[in-house]
């Protein structure tokens, strides 16, 4: 049995959005005009929140035509194409080493998800709206990273549960945001 990564929330770091920029802009040269833009979501977006330490990256795509192209691309940096495990317009991409994307610079990155979504999608507007209400909304950016905190000591090694101990959270600061859900 393959034992279970321990879940660290540490505070934040600048370094992130660093590493955003320089991962997403190989990410761009690689796929030029197949994508609109490149999104930074996740708790690694917000200045100040406390986080595992892993960029959230959304490529945003004008519609689900161009998917096998970008398919294409990401795998010649080194992302492997995962489906979309379950989430409707959203699909997912593992790196296959440390050293993706891969670069002249044979650099290793810092942990990293990368997401393909369409540019409607319900997934990446709840992503974007999300991010958008805490780094408006510092005082409920650090109510999160605590939560966070609290559930990484509390379910240090199931990921499961982490998620799930955040989920109210999420869904109320949606509906603080003025999240409506669409179909």
């Amino acid at each position: 049995m393959i034992p279970k990564r321990k879940i660290e929330v540490v505070e934040y770091s600048a370094i992130w959005a660093q590493s955003f920029s320089e991962i997403s802009l190989i990410i761009a040269e690689c796929l030029g005009n197949s994508i609109l833009k490149i999104e930074h979501v996740g708790s690694t977006s917000v200045p100040g929140l406390a986080a595992k330490p892993i960029i959230d990256l959304d490529v945003v795509v004008p519609a689900r035509q161009v998917l096998p192209d970008v398919i294409h691309h990401l795998a010649i940096l080194g992302y492997e194409h995962e489906g979309d495990l379950g989430i409707a317009g959203r699909e997912a991409f593992r790196r296959v080493g440390e050293d993706v994307p891969y670069c002249e610079a044979r650099k290793t990155w810092i942990n990293h998800h990368l997401y393909v979504c369409e540019a409607h999608s319900r997934e990446l507007a709840r992503h974007i709206t999300f991010r958008d209400f805490l780094r408006a909304n510092p005082e409920r950016a650090l109510a999160y990273g605590y939560l966070k905190q609290r559930l990484a000591a509390q379910f240090p090694h199931d990921i499961d549960l982490y998620i799930q101990g955040k989920q109210k959270f999420i869904e109320e600061s949606l509906q603080q945001a003025g999240w409506v859900e669409r179909s």
